[in-house]
């Protein structure tokens, strides 16, 4: 049956993933040869309520190229597909839609309740990511998906078969009896919203109008000193004697909270006051705090007035500073981001930080327990309360004030000017951290959690880089990967969440020796309840000689300090004993457990056959952003866990940007939605662009003008295949897999050209230099399989020489089978049509053997022939177009000089020559005549006689003015670009749009000044 037209994407791309899939083409192992090597990828699992984005189309579109590259090879291959329950995404999807279908809220359920909602959604909507990639023609077994949920006490039958929750929880309790897990007070990112800690990737910093204050912090006791400023040379341009010192703060209402006021050790203005107290300027005046003046390397001098608050519990820099001083550190604000209103009130509170102040000892959570907040703003929504400190400020006159002139009009309308004293408040652009979810602001806040000591493991993980055990390409992703993990900060993994893994921590009460309850709790981790009940047994059966029973009457509190039961004061040692445990009610971070994917995916804690055969995996896709969240922590957990390194090739990549360079968003307008693409122009399309831009450390831009082009690359090579077909190169069932046996010098040509193009190929993917591996296909495919080879072999198929038709059917249909095969792992879909639709097969095409064959099968002879005779044609074709010639004119052509080789191969192959370059002859002369354009190429100059084919002074003329127009362009691009200001404060991608327009434009300059001097030589 005679092909289709053209190739119908929307209805093949379905059919054809449904036959892969029913014939296990993509189940581990698959086409492996005997005793093949493991080749396996661990796909980034995304979010269980993500949908698939640009970022994940690219990604996973190198990913499966490389995978299906690999299968072919014979290698036994995995690519483990999954997703993340990702916490906070999950939990925030479940909320909104039991609120727009009017059911019980999260509190109201109860947690049991509402993580069976959770499982619920999660069966009917998280896989719809999954089923996406299936669009894009991701070759994973997802016979084999994970979820890192998987397992988890209440999950359905269809999920309780995994045993990733086994996986978390076993590492977590081993890391816990190592000491390499810990629970402590930190400053975290807290989302007031959600009311838990979030990770830093989970926070967008975005650029708003903002405020920064100046107060007067007065000094104690009546002090006075000397303020003298300085300019660069030494000399006085400001003394004054001050009672004060002056801070600048662009958040007011955290200054209930500070500690102390930091100048830099060097800043002489301030080194009279060193050591001495100076007063909170906010709060009842008759219990304001005083605290100290310090010195610390943190503040900068030239920065504002050079001194800084010190706010420990709500500032990350403030934090450093106030651990390095022994600086109290007092929360202000509760979950929900609004001024705590808990404790004694505010006059017995600030006592008690003043000893602290004055030198009184003091313990972090006596600290925490303090409430600074006045009691008339307790309760109060933190930006509510700035307004209020500021007012109240400003009204005792502790603001600096400046002057301040503007003109002003009168009822006349006339104009003066006024000068004013108004409070110095500088209205300027801050970076503000907002919650990616909530779309608040995020609060830093000094909160309980829990951490992983990473100081502890992370040697092995920089060990590893650095002896080349794993390779993170590109280069420049090894020096981020040392900075982050040299400077590594404990990991805080607990989040404030219902869905997650639940911690596996239960508290207990601490009893002492005499069987009575003293401060704290007793911590008991164990990987179940049934496990933890045991353990509190164990431990207070070592204090009471009596019976102890010991159960769980609690799961939603968290960090509550469990009770005997007996009696206020406990049990007499030696009666029975009635013991309450309550439960952790956090849960891990989503990073904790995605850390352990490459493990927990292959079945680990089980010595698991897949196990042993694909672990450690091979090689990691992931972008740039997460090279620390994600790929350093799987690094320190497998090492930690397995002594054994995740993988041994990392490849970064970077955000998939507008054709422009500009970053997608939506408020822009420029977001590419990638079902969007393939339903316009194919998967194959979509995919071939990513494969085409993934420049090793490149920006990737995507073009939707490429994606259309690519498309039209697919129909090239199908009507490349249908013109094979119509010649009968399929009349006798599929190509030979051998390599034809070729006489003719155009077959044994192309034949050469495949085997280069396999040997580039290789080598490209084997360096992960997808662009140049789509850039090889493209430029063979296109130019010389369809374009060059289909126009030599013309005259072959038509041949009176049935032998030559033969030797020709036989080398082009093997020569198409070749392109199917290197074009399959980027363009699947079309190839496995052709691959199907022009012949019976013993197989498919996903199945292949990728071929081996190199330049053995390059003739030389026909290399250089075949390709000098391209040069010329190409060459003869460029001076025409530079000349404007009619393209039906058919022209004569001159020759000066042409070598013997050369000579024979033009003779050889006269008549495509002449056709292919619109030539009606060639003859040999000693000088060129007048009117002559020159067409060089290696061992000939040829002419073409132009005086009477075109109109010089009309041709000259065009471009002269194009050249005019041209150079009104140029003047004004390099006016910009050698302008300072506009390089440095235009957006970095309309600075490279500018330059790329630049280049562009001087090119076509100096192709038409070429033009313009071939013109005079004819005139």
């Amino acid at each position: 049956m005679a092909m289709e037209k053209t190739f119908n994407a929307a209805e093949a791309e379905s059919r054809l993933f449904d036959a892969w899939e029913q014939a296990g083409c993509f189940k581990a192992g698959a086409n492996a040869k005997p005793e093949a090597s493991t080749y396996c990828i661990m796909i980034p699992p995304p979010n269980v309520t993500g949908v698939l984005h640009i970022g994940h189309a690219f990604n996973n579109t190198l990913q499966d190229i490389l995978m299906r590259w690999k299968r072919m090879q014979g290698f036994d291959t995995l690519w483990q597909p999954g997703t993340d329950h990702a916490g906070i995404a999950t939990q925030m999807v479940v909320e909104r839609e039991l609120a727009k279908n009017q059911q019980p809220s999260r509190a109201e359920l109860g947690r049991e309740a509402f993580l069976e909602k959770v499982w619920e959604w999660k069966g009917q909507s998280g896989g719809t990511i999954i089923n996406q990639l299936r669009r894009l023609g991701a070759s994973a077994d997802f016979s084999r998906t994970a979820f890192t949920m998987s397992g988890a006490p209440g999950a359905p039958e269809d999920e309780a078969g995994g045993n990733f929750h086994d996986a978390v929880i076993k590492v977590f309790v081993e890391m816990y009896n190592k000491g390499l897990i810990y629970r402590g007070k930190r400053l975290v990112n807290w989302d007031p919203h959600f009311e838990t800690a979030i990770s830093d990737l989970e926070v967008e910093n975005i650029e708003v109008a903002g405020h920064m204050w100046h107060f007067k912090y007065p000094l104690a006791e009546g002090v006075t000193y000397t303020y003298v400023e300085k300019d660069e040379d030494g000399n006085i341009t400001l003394e004054e004697e001050r009672d004060y010192i002056s801070i600048a703060t662009t958040r007011p209402e955290t200054m209930l909270g500070d500690g102390a006021v930091a100048v830099h050790p060097s800043d002489e203005r301030y080194a009279p006051i060193v050591g001495k107290l100076c007063e909170i300027p906010v709060g009842p005046k008759e219990h304001r705090r005083l605290i100290p003046i310090i010195t610390d390397e943190y503040p900068d001098k030239d920065f504002g007035s050079g001194a800084v608050k010190i706010t420990g519990a709500h500032d990350f820099n403030d934090y450093q500073v106030a651990k390095r001083g022994g600086i109290p550190m007092y929360r202000l604000m509760d979950t929900k981001g609004a001024m705590r209103a808990d404790g004694a009130p505010y006059a017995e509170e600030a006592v008690k930080a003043q000893a602290h102040a004055n030198g009184a000892a003091f313990t972090e959570n006596e600290v925490d327990a303090i409430n600074l907040i006045p009691d008339d703003i307790r309760g109060m929504d933190r930006f509510e309360a700035r307004k209020v400190v500021v007012d109240q400020i400003t009204s005792e006159g502790l603001a600096v004030m400046i002057s301040e002139t503007k003109t002003v009009k009168d009822e006349d309308g006339n104009e003066s000017e006024v000068t004013e004293t108004v409070p110095f408040v500088e209205n300027k652009p801050i970076m503000q951290p907002f919650g990616d979810r909530s779309k608040v602001v995020i609060e830093p806040m000094l909160t309980d959690q829990w951490f992983v000591e990473t100081d502890k493991i992370v040697g092995p993980a920089l060990d590893a880089v650095r002896n080349g055990d794993v390779k993170i390409l590109p280069e420049s992703g090894e020096k981020t990967y040392y900075h982050w993990l040299e400077n590594i900060e404990p990991w805080c993994i607990s989040r404030q969440l219902w869905w997650g893994h639940q911690i596996p921590v239960w508290y207990g009460p601490k009893i002492d020796p005499q069987g009575s309850n003293i401060d704290g709790v007793e911590v008991f981790c164990a990987a179940s309840e049934a496990e933890a009940i045991e353990n509190a047994k164990a431990h207070y059966s070592g204090v009471f000689s009596g019976t102890v029973m010991v159960d769980v009457r609690g799961n939603t509190q968290t960090h509550g300090v469990p009770v005997l039961a007996a009696s206020q004061n406990g049990p007499e040692i030696g009666n029975n004993v009635d013991i309450a445990l309550t439960r952790e009610a956090d849960v891990l971070d989503t990073w904790f457990s995605s850390g352990l994917w490459p493990i927990g995916t292959l079945g680990w804690p089980e010595d698991t056959p897949e196990m042993q055969k694909y672990f450690p995996t091979s090689t990691l896709i992931t972008g740039q952003d997460i090279l620390f969240f994600w790929v350093a922590r799987m690094m320190m957990m497998q090492l930690a866990v397995v002594d054994q390194i995740p993988f041994d090739t990392v490849y970064l990549h970077g955000l998939v940007r507008d054709a422009k360079g500009k970053k997608m968003s939506k408020s822009t307008g420029n977001v590419m939605d990638p079902l969007d693409i393939i339903d316009e122009y194919g998967a194959d399309a979509l995919r071939f662009s990513s494969a085409a831009m993934a420049a090793l450390g490149g920006v990737l831009k995507l073009d939707m003008k490429r994606i259309e082009g690519y498309r039209n690359f697919g129909t090239k090579i199908w009507n490349a295949v249908r013109f094979a077909e119509m010649n009968e190169v399929y009349a006798n069932g599929a190509p030979s897999r051998e390599v034809p046996n070729a006489t003719a010098t155009v077959n044994q040509w192309i034949i050469g050209e495949v085997a280069q193009t396999r040997e580039t190929v290789d080598a490209a993917l084997d360096s992960f230099r997808f662009n140049d591996a789509a850039n090889a296909l493209y430029a063979f495919t296109w130019g010389k399989v369809c374009d060059w080879y289909v126009e030599f072999a013309k005259p072959l198929l038509s041949s009176e020489d049935e032998a030559v038709k033969a030797e020709t059917r036989a080398t082009m249909g093997w020569v198409l089978d070749q392109c199917m095969i290197m074009l399959h792992p980027i363009m699947p879909f079309i190839t496995e049509e052709l691959w199907g639709q022009t012949a019976e097969r013993d197989g498919m095409l996903v199945h292949e053997a990728w071929p081996t064959y190199g330049k053995e099968l390059v003739n030389a002879d026909a290399d250089r022939e075949m390709n000098w005779v391209i040069q010329t044609i190409e060459a003869v074709r460029s001076t025409r177009a530079q000349m404007n010639v009619p393209a039906g004119s058919k022209i004569p052509m001159v020759a000066t000089q042409i070598t013997d080789v050369n000579d024979a191969a033009f003779t050889a192959n006269q008549a495509l020559i002449f056709k292919l370059a619109r030539l009606e002859s060639l003859e040999k002369v000693d000088d060129f005549p007048k009117g002559c354009a020159t067409v060089a190429v290696d061992g000939a100059t040829f002419g073409l006689p132009l005086a009477g084919v075109i109109d010089v002074a009309a041709e000259k003329a065009r471009l002269e003015k194009n050249l005019g127009k041209l150079a009104k362009e140029l003047g004004g691009l390099r006016g910009r670009l050698n302008n300072p200001k506009f390089v440095a404060s235009a957006p970095e991608e309309v600075v490279v749009e500018a330059k790329a327009n630049l280049a562009a434009r001087e090119e076509e300059e100096a192709k038409l000044k070429a033009a313009l001097e071939r013109v005079a030589e004819i005139a």
